[in-house]
């Protein structure tokens, strides 16, 4: 009996152990997202930017949305713990609107190992982020 409470020791010891790695230290991480020059909808009006991102086909989610922004700064970070190298990371960016958002555009990178600051030419605008392959 001895013998099963050392292991159920162990175990716990070890689930323990394990609980406390950190996690939120993903294959691939996209943060510094920010744009220049995004133009709004025909009749003038500023643009209510926001982005959303995929790695592979993993959805990552969205950042907020910005109200009458041209060139937003989003605080966002996002992180995929099962992307790797040679996958494709998918960002595009929309205007919110009342009914329809209006689209801007999409920006692809296949990943490379590293920490790389990228560039992306839209239809409305230049989106420029910061990702890290480990």
């Amino acid at each position: 009996m001895a013998v099963f409470d050392h292991l159920w020791l162990v175990s716990l010891a070890v689930l323990m152990l394990v609980s406390q790695l950190d996690f939120a230290s993903a294959g691939v991480r996209v943060f510094g997202l920010h744009a220049r020059d995004l133009t709004g909808d025909p009749a003038g009006n500023k643009p209510d930017p926001y982005v959303k991102i995929w790695c592979g086909s993993t959805f990552g989610g969205q950042t907020e949305y910005q109200r009458d922004v041209a060139n937003p700064s989003w605080s966002a970070t996002f992180s995929f713990p099962n992307c790797r190298v040679g996958q494709t990371l998918k960002m595009e960016v929309w205007d919110k609107d009342l009914i329809f958002d209006d689209y801007l555009g999409t920006c692809t990178k296949s990943l490379s190992r590293g920490v790389f600051n990228a560039v992306c030419s839209l239809n409305a605008g230049t989106l420029y982020y910061t990702y890290n392959v480990q």
